[in-house]
């Protein structure tokens, strides 16, 4: 389906730049903006509601000198442990965040709000059950979070999933799960997303802030050094095996629950929310960190180049 009128024409590619928990900054959307597609963030990314205020106004006073700019997206995490969840919410509404991409819990009273001043609501899902509720809740776009996302993510074929959910959904569809080259972007659509979702790609570049070590596992990692449990945070998701077996555990052998002290300083000293680093299994097209701009340059042009051979399949 077409665009909502908040993002059409203002997007050099049908990208958006997934918020990564704890990764993202305001200095690495700002430059996904710049360059032509929805740049984001976690709101719990900021470490207090006060400055979240802050850095709202600082991000919509920064992309207003940029008129070619594409919109922004903060990520309002909605589970019960968040406490932040109301206040944060009332700053999106007085920053006029454009787009508000929801996890976790049910979005509902986030649409009502958004809606309010006009803005768009992206609500996360890893199954059809989720995406029903979703839609049911009037949410503007559903992200499609399938097999191979970075992080928290589902287990679902994305063939399967998108047709499911476009069996029952006509707004904003977009596709995530291991979408790293501009060739993946175009198959996001054919298969009947609107937009691709990529998270994972934005960490090997030089905005991001994340720690030297993790880049250099980053650019080291394809596919086969991902693996997927439940372990670190009750939910499932994909991670960075060189990551986990620098704190003395066993990638190929972990334990079905967490243990004593695993986590909390008492088994290597690490934490597990900083120590183990997340990933999705498109890892392995990054070689290098280049700008978000000189990365933004590439997928273009791969974007380009495959829908030309697209074309020449047509019969």
């Amino acid at each position: 389906m077409p665009l909502p009128t908040l993002l059409r024409d203002r997007l050099r590619l049908p990208l958006v730049a997934a918020p990564m928990f704890l990764a993202s900054s305001p200095k690495l959307m700002l430059a996904q903006c710049r360059a032509g597609v929805v740049g984001s963030m976690p709101a719990l990314n900021i470490r207090s509601s006060e400055q979240l205020d802050d850095c709202l106004a600082q991000l919509v006073e920064e992309l207003a000198t940029t008129p070619q700019a594409a919109p922004f997206a903060i990520n309002q995490i909605l589970s019960p442990a968040n406490s932040r969840k109301e206040r944060d919410l009332a700053l999106l509404e007085k920053h006029r965040v454009p787009v508000v991409i929801t996890s976790v819990g049910s979005p509902g009273e986030v649409v009502e709000t958004v809606h309010g001043y006009g803005g768009l609501v992206f609500h996360d899902v890893v199954s059809v059950r989720h995406a029903e509720k979703a839609a049911a809740a009037g949410v503007d776009g559903i992200v499609a979070v399938c097999a191979g996302a970075g992080g928290h993510g589902g287990d679902l074929n994305p063939f399967a999933f998108v047709n499911e959910i476009r069996s029952f959904f006509d707004g904003t569809l977009l596709l995530s799960g291991a979408l790293a080259h501009g060739k993946d972007i175009l198959a996001a659509q054919l298969l009947g997303a609107d937009l691709a979702y990529m998270g994972t790609r934005f960490l090997g570049t030089a905005e991001s802030e994340i720690d030297a070590v993790y880049k250099e596992m980053l650019q080291a990692a394809g596919a086969d050094d991902i693996v997927y449990t439940d372990l670190f945070s009750g939910m499932r998701g994909n991670y960075l095996k060189a990551s986990i077996a620098r704190t003395g555990l066993n990638p190929a052998r972990l334990p079905a629950a967490p243990q004593p002290g695993v986590g909390t300083g008492g088994h290597g000293d690490f934490k597990l929310w900083k120590d183990i680093w997340a990933a999705g299994q498109g890892v392995g097209a990054i070689n290098g960190l280049p700008s978000v701009a000189e990365l933004i340059d590439e997928l273009e042009q791969q974007y380009r180049a495959a829908l030309k051979q697209a074309q020449a399949l047509a019969l």
